[in-house]
């Protein structure tokens, strides 16, 4: 409980920082707005204000649960490269290290005695030296998923096997789906548009309502008081000042989550690839068409190479030559080699190196011949293209490695404080006098948008209905809010008429 509960004329927890935290009773922030000069009666650049608070403040309360999962998931997604190592150590890493590396054909064909079922669908090398060679093999009965044979690549012994997602096991398929969709399939991906769609609003209006608000009618004198807590502060002020100078710390990591979340969602995800497509901002097509043959269709899919059925009656050997001919031609690293669709097609190698600096050159290989046929270079992706990539390996943890999978653990238990702080917050704002008992405080004052200035209006109403099209949860939920916000406050006007 707020200690200024303890006085007597207090009559709630609340104090007077703003709008987000006062009534009209206070005489506070939470007044009703005096007209500025030159402004309409009732008009003022502070209803801006006033009108943020009780956006920042319904987000908080009826978006924050889906923030909170979202968050809680997400840091257990984070751990997954160490849970592999820990559930599959025996399959992804070798016994020992060696000194000559076996063919990629000895490989399958270990392989493929093991596990006949199925065809070869693309050969993934291993990213370092410890680490095993992975034979990924096509099952019509496991759908999308894959069986993925993992072998030694210095002894060619076959170390085990894992029903795959797109190279990822078992368990991080898993915590990947809770994550994205809490299990529930395509509905439950709403949950993570509902987060994601909401988390930049719930920061940006934190943000202006912290770095502008009125401390007892003055603002902050130095950074001091914008960047920490308020010293020697107690109670509901203590509680706002950890849960905004948190936010402030973890804003731009949790606007980059937010950004890179709704890149590949369901409904906001479709209109930024409608922005791609507009304005070429995807990655090149690479021309698997052997010369003098009719092309086949073009694959743009980033799972590309991970499945299939091109791989039903594709030599071992093809998987050597390709393999050559990529590294004659310069691709290091770790590699997805995948057989030709058909007769017509190449073979493609493309560089599967998501850690900085990433290495994600493609090429077409005549497996008859060695000869590379054609080749799409990362340097020559559009820009749009390479920051939706990288977002992407960065909002997964992998991009920079162990200090990603830390800054990311880092964003998300901050998240969780702030929403817990948030949630104090209203319960510390509850009325505590004996006649005006409650739960919880009451919201900001309705109505701020009717003494909106005019220029607000004008740009704003225009500003919001591009979003609600750019982010359709974002639009609907927000149309939600303000229907029922409207019912609400028309139903207490008749109670108290």
């Amino acid at each position: 409980m707020s200690q200024t509960s303890h006085r007597p004329e207090d009559t709630t927890n609340q104090d007077t920082d703003g709008p987000e935290a006062a009534g009209p009773e206070t005489g506070g922030a939470g007044s009703p707005v005096k007209p500025g000069p030159g402004q309409p009666p009732g008009r003022s650049w502070e209803a801006v204000r006033h009108l943020l608070a009780r956006l920042h403040f319904y987000a908080g309360v009826l978006v924050a649960p889906f923030l909170l999962v979202a968050a809680l998931t997400g840091l257990a997604y984070t751990l997954t490269p160490q849970l592999d190592q820990l559930v599959y150590g025996d399959r992804l890493r070798v016994e020992r290290v060696g000194e000559t590396v076996r063919p990629l054909s000895e490989q399958i064909a270990a392989a493929r005695a093991a596990y006949p079922e199925g065809t070869t669908a693309s050969v993934v090398t291993p990213p370092g030296p410890e680490d095993t060679t992975r034979v990924v093999l096509a099952m019509p009965e496991l759908g999308e998923k894959q069986r993925t044979v993992f072998v030694d690549p210095y002894t060619a012994e076959v170390r085990g096997e894992l029903t795959t997602w797109f190279g990822s096991t078992p368990l991080t398929t898993w915590l990947d789906d809770l994550h994205r969709n809490l299990h529930l399939g395509e509905t439950g991906r709403l949950y993570s548009e509902v987060a994601a769609s909401w988390l930049w609003v719930a920061v940006a209006g934190g943000l202006v309502l912290w770095i502008g608000r009125r401390s007892r009618g003055r603002r902050p004198k130095s950074a001091r008081g914008v960047l920490l807590p308020e010293r020697g502060a107690r109670g509901v002020r203590r509680t706002r000042g950890w849960h905004a100078v948190t936010g402030l710390w973890l804003a731009l990591g949790l606007l980059f989550l937010s950004a890179t979340g709704l890149t590949w969602s369901n409904y906001a995800g479709e209109r930024f690839g409608r922005l791609l497509d507009a304005v070429n901002g995807n990655a090149p097509a690479l021309d698997t068409t052997l010369p003098g043959a009719e092309a086949p269709a073009e694959d743009h899919s980033e799972h590309a190479g991970h499945g299939g059925s091109g791989g039903a009656t594709a030599d071992p050997a093809g998987f050597d030559t390709a393999l050559a001919a990529a590294r004659n031609a310069g691709l290091g690293g770790t590699v997805v080699v995948t057989p030709a669709a058909d007769a017509a097609s190449a073979w493609t190698v493309a560089q599967n190196d998501n850690v900085w600096p990433v290495h994600y050159d493609r090429v077409a290989v005549d497996a008859s011949t060695g000869e590379v046929t054609s080749r799409t270079r990362w340097a020559d992706h559009p820009a749009l293209s390479k920051l939706s990539k990288l977002g992407v390996q960065g909002h997964m943890g992998v991009l920079f490695g162990v200090v990603n999978q830390i800054a990311l653990a880092i964003v998300a238990v901050g998240l969780t404080a702030v929403t817990v702080w948030g949630y104090r917050m209203w319960w510390q704002r509850r009325p505590t006098r004996a006649d005006r008992r409650a739960l919880v405080g009451r919201a900001p004052e309705p109505g701020a948008w009717r003494r909106l200035p005019l220029p607000v209006l004008v740009l704003g109403i225009p500003a919001v209905v591009a979003l609600g099209w750019a982010l359709p949860v974002l639009g609907v939920t927000l149309a939600g809010f303000l229907v029922v916000d409207a019912v609400v406050g028309a139903v207490r006007r008749r109670r108290t008429a």
